[in-house]
């Protein structure tokens, strides 16, 4: 029986950063993944949103994806495009790169550090006790690991072996999505009617279609062929446009479901295996990573006996609301996506409030990401917030905050007098950097705050405490957070 600290089902990009964050924690990590490999078949998923570039950025690793994707002004409310080109964040877009190159280009990064991957393998049962959990996989090897994570979407094994409830709403409509070649030439732009929307996109090598069309009826459970994906076509084009030779073919609902309970004592659930809804809005896959930002370092540091377990609570806590948010979002999208007479006037209405400044801003915050503000209680505004990336000025030279992020070790940011917060018992745990920082503190939807003269920064990139020319709850912040002195 192998043994790791942690055993991952699942290796998509949530599965994918998990374990990245808890390889440069030097956590013993395993993913298991059905696949052989990590070639995807097909584009999949197309695009990640601000907050998530930003997630990367703080790794080092963001300019591996800006590289092979591009950047828009992709956010939709209604029929009006959700502009955040004036956010205060050094990437104030989305990033439309599909799903099989973030998963190439994340494979590439983990190979990098320690990570061991079981391709090829499927969890067929486990069993956890109060040491840890044992895995058993369908070649009949088995695992050992002190916590298993369910990164293995929305029919997730992990989620139902650990008995956790996936409550929510029923499918109401389907879609079917696919890459094909065509005998016609398709129509350009997209398609609304009463029923949904449709569309059809030449892809970059020119010869492949990728078509997403709403059924007529909700679908069956079972996979779709090419004969029902001409049948949806025609019923609402009049043609099938010829279509032939595809690549993959799949349906998707929108089935709306957040689990129950995102732990059950040493098994735990991440991305879709925790929460699935209709794609509308495009923040499936950013939701996944950064759960698994948000898990990473508390799950790190419970394993390395750093933090007692009613850390993790915490992951629950934090995540929870925020998918929750978001699937309300996702189920107010598609219902827009619907233009019959009546759901026009709908539609209208809202196009015309996104074009105001405040309701921009505020939907721009929750597609981003920007504007997720964890609840640790009052005080600064920056408190439960991500940090900005700001320039600073230290004794090293100009430095980024988000360069202080990259090996996802918390920082205390000393802007005020140098040498003055002193956390020698936390030295091996928390990196403190006196600097000095000009200019502006803004954060998205908010504005403008007041400047602080200190912040503790999270290994994900969130605030907290903030230092107001003492060192007042600095002490209980950091034992909270980074464990006992």
């Amino acid at each position: 029986m192998a043994e790791h600290a942690a055993v991952i089902v699942g290796g998509g990009p949530t599965g994918m950063m998990l374990a990245a964050e808890l390889a440069l924690a030097t956590v013993d990590v395993a993913i298991v993944e059905q696949r052989p490999d990590h070639v995807l078949v097909g584009s999949r998923a197309g695009g990640i949103h601000s907050r998530t570039i930003e997630v990367l950025d703080q790794r080092g690793v963001a300019d591996r994806f800006l590289a092979e994707g591009r950047v828009a002004q992709a956010a939709m409310i209604g029929s009006t495009v959700v502009d955040m080109s004036d956010f205060p964040t050094r990437h104030p877009y989305s990033l439309g790169i599909w799903q099989n190159h973030i998963e190439r280009i994340m494979a590439a990064w983990l190979a990098e550090l320690p990570v061991r991957i079981y391709h090829g393998s499927e969890v067929t049962g486990f069993a956890q006790d109060d040491a840890g959990v044992d895995v058993e996989l369908s070649e009949g090897q088995s695992l050992r690991a002190s916590y298993l994570v369910g990164c293995d979407g929305g029919r997730s094994v992990v989620r139902s072996g650990a008995g956790i409830d996936f409550p929510g709403w029923d499918a109401t409509r389907s879609n079917l999505i696919a890459e094909v070649e065509l005998t016609d030439e398709p129509p350009r732009g997209v398609r609304h009617d009463a029923i949904g929307v449709h569309g059809l996109q030449r892809m970059e090598d020119g010869r492949t279609v990728r078509v997403v069309v709403t059924e007529q009826q909700l679908g069956p459970s079972s996979e779709p062929t090419l004969h029902d994906l001409s049948e949806a076509l025609i019923a609402v084009f009049g043609t099938d446009f010829g279509i032939h030779t595809p690549t993959w073919i799949s349906r998707f609902t929108d089935m709306t479901r957040q689990a129950a309970a995102y732990r059950s004592v040493r098994v735990l659930l991440a991305g879709d295996a925790a929460h699935v809804h209709y794609p509308a809005g495009g923040q499936g896959l950013s939701l996944g990573v950064q759960d698994a930002v948000n898990l990473g370092w508390k799950l790190a540091q419970v394993i390395e006996g750093i933090s007692p377990e009613r850390l993790l609570d915490t992951y629950q806590e934090e995540r929870h609301p925020v998918a929750a948010r978001a699937l309300r979002h996702s189920m107010a999208l598609g219902a827009l996506q619907r233009h019959d007479e009546r759901m026009k006037a709908v539609v209208d209405l809202v196009s015309e409030l996104a074009m105001m400044d405040e309701p921009r801003k505020l939907l721009a915050g929750i597609i981003s990401g920007l504007d997720i503000h964890y609840d640790l209680g009052e005080g600064h505004p920056l408190l439960g917030r991500r940090m900005p990336d700001l320039e600073l000025v230290t004794t090293d030279g100009p430095r980024r905050v988000f360069a202080l992020l990259h090996q996802a070790k918390p920082v205390l940011l000393n802007l005020g007098r140098p040498g003055s917060l002193d956390i020698t018992p936390w030295a091996d745990r928390v990196q403190r950097i006196d600097a000095d920082y000009v200019g502006r503190w803004e954060l998205p939807v908010l504005g403008e705050v007041t400047a602080p003269s200190a912040a503790l920064i999270r290994p994900d990139g969130y605030v907290a405490w903030v230092g107001d020319d003492t060192d007042s709850g600095l002490r209980d912040a950091l034992t909270t957070w980074f464990g006992a002195p």
